[in-house]
């Protein structure tokens, strides 16, 4: 790899059950990405807070999203760091009666400016073989937009957590320019141990782009518990850097963008694809 390809960072977070005890977390591992030569850091999903109740969510949206991302935007002003903030509550204008919230990622540059976010798409309404289940449709409005944007490494396509297991969304991200992906994700541990590493790299090869997968690990406030395991595959499938269950932390990898042309140019998938027959990939 070139040694001037861009370094990003991917964090993993055990997250509290507010914006108060999360933030100090986030301003250590945003300042240990700059420290450590990253451009850019991605951040998990639940970013503001892993509530006892989700449906705190709901008020946390009016009362700390804001403050929130205005921290965010100076945190990454201060140490010249794109933020991948994924996810705030983030209460829609046309909500009208809709008391729910959208699951909102943020793209925030080194100046500080939100310049792209993304709504999260698919919902996690499910039930697991052990009888857990979930239900985002009570708390989150689904999102309808599929997100790239221009960053320091590389053409972004946006994506989270159970957005992983819809192989059509990275398709149209990929047929768009994407050169990686992000993931902001609070895998359950039951699924994470099955299906997180087959699906993240799955990803990866269909679509030749890196993922960068940022996680919640641990026990929560309300009794959840997630896999952890933030990575970053690169676009031959090969898990680069797994952090795995370790609390707080963030890991390091370069995304060198003369390979990932070289791997499209000898390995053409994408332009292999029929899209006679299958126009919607």
């Amino acid at each position: 790899m070139q040694t001037d390809a861009p370094t990003v960072a991917v964090a993993q977070m055990n997250g509290r059950g507010d914006w108060h005890a999360n933030r100090p977390i986030v301003d250590r591992l945003v300042a240990e990405a700059a420290s450590g030569g990253a451009c850019l850091v991605v951040l998990p999903e639940n970013l503001l807070a892993m509530p006892a109740d989700p449906r705190a969510l709901l008020t946390m949206a009016e009362h700390d999203t804001p403050a929130a991302i205005d921290a965010l935007c100076d945190l990454a002003r201060s140490h010249a760091i794109w933020l991948i903030a994924g996810t705030l509550p983030v209460r829609p204008e046309d909500a009208g009666a809709d008391r729910r919230v959208m699951s909102r990622s943020l793209v925030i540059d080194d100046r500080g400016e939100v310049v792209a976010h993304y709504d999260k798409i698919h919902l996690f309404d499910v039930m697991l073989p052990d009888g857990e289940s979930y239900r985002e449709s009570a708390t989150f409005i689904a999102g309808d937009t599929p997100v790239l944007v221009d960053t320091p490494a590389g053409r972004l396509g946006m994506a989270t957590c159970f957005d992983l297991r819809f192989p059509e969304l990275f398709a149209r991200l990929a047929g768009q320019g994407a050169d990686w992906f992000c993931l902001p994700s609070a895998f359950t541990r039951a699924t994470g141990q099955a299906h997180w590493h087959v699906l993240t790299r799955a990803r990866a090869i269909e679509n030749s782009a890196w993922v960068v997968a940022a996680a919640q690990v641990g026990r929560h406030a309300d009794g959840r518990q997630t896999y952890g395991h933030s990575l970053v595959a690169d676009p031959w499938g090969q898990v680069l850097v797994d952090a795995g269950e370790r609390r707080d932390c963030v890991e390091f990898a370069r995304l060198d963008q003369d390979w990932l042309q070289g791997l499209r140019e000898r390995f053409p998938v994408r332009r292999l694809h029929r899209r006679d027959l299958f126009p919607e990939g």
